[in-house]
């Protein structure tokens, strides 16, 4: 077996056009095996290729459906979120968050993720209005990302972000997904979840990550719920 075929879960995921969590699920019920030990492991592409040869047509259709349908869960974890941080400018703010993605081993270097947000930036402010702004680079870069993330921070004061209504932003998201696909279904979701005031009044108010991060979540259930129905 050469190096070349050996695959991380997100090469995996990539290669299979699916989310992380759908590897990890083929990976727990035995689909496919892990080569190596428990902590240190890699998947063969030959396995993935023999699975995806002997597919039926009813599992080539789940796989389908798995390759269109998003969780934003899969991008947002608790650990992605700051509180409360001091930014006297948008700068200020974007290094802040490049900062936490680097902490969390996002991105190897913030300094280059800073520069990417910044030149979007500078493009046209990714401010929505009503204290909100969604930060990203202009272009995907799915090799400086390691996995598909969306980040949420809260400024203490409100930063002059050039926002169409003027307002200061106090609260950001940045997107550091891999694809349009991602990238869209996140934007998408964000925008529903901020169409309710109330939403906005908790992201604002709440005192923990964890309230935060609830109420983001319960919001996706809440939405998957009322698509079933």
């Amino acid at each position: 077996m050469t190096e070349d075929k050996l695959l991380t879960i997100t090469e995996a995921a990539d290669y299979l056009k699916v989310n992380e969590s759908v590897v990890n699920e083929m990976l727990n019920t035995g689909v496919i095996k892990k080569q190596g030990s428990a902590k240190n492991y890699s998947i063969d592409k030959d396995d993935i290729d023999t699975w995806l040869s002997t597919l039926n047509p009813k599992e080539e259709e789940n796989l389908a459906m798995k390759r269109i349908i998003c969780h934003f869960q899969d991008y947002f974890k608790l650990e992605n979120i700051i509180l409360d941080f001091t930014a006297d400018n948008k700068y200020e703010s974007i290094a802040t968050m490049s900062k936490k993605a680097r902490d969390l081993k996002i991105v190897k270097d913030h300094r280059w993720l800073y520069e990417v947000v910044v030149a979007r930036e500078e493009l046209v402010s990714t401010a929505v209005g009503k204290g909100v702004a969604m930060l990203h680079p202009r272009h995907m870069h799915p090799t400086k990302i390691k996995q598909p993330t969306v980040l949420f921070g809260r400024s203490a004061e409100g930063v002059e972000f050039d926002a169409p209504d003027d307002q200061p932003v106090n609260l950001f998201f940045m997107l550091l997904l891999h694809n349009d696909k991602q990238h869209l279904f996140s934007l998408s979701f964000i925008t529903k979840f901020l169409m309710h005031e109330k939403n906005i009044n908790l992201l604002n108010q709440a005192k923990t990550a964890e309230e935060v991060y609830n109420a983001i979540s319960s919001f996706e259930a809440q939405s998957k719920n009322s698509d079933k129905n």
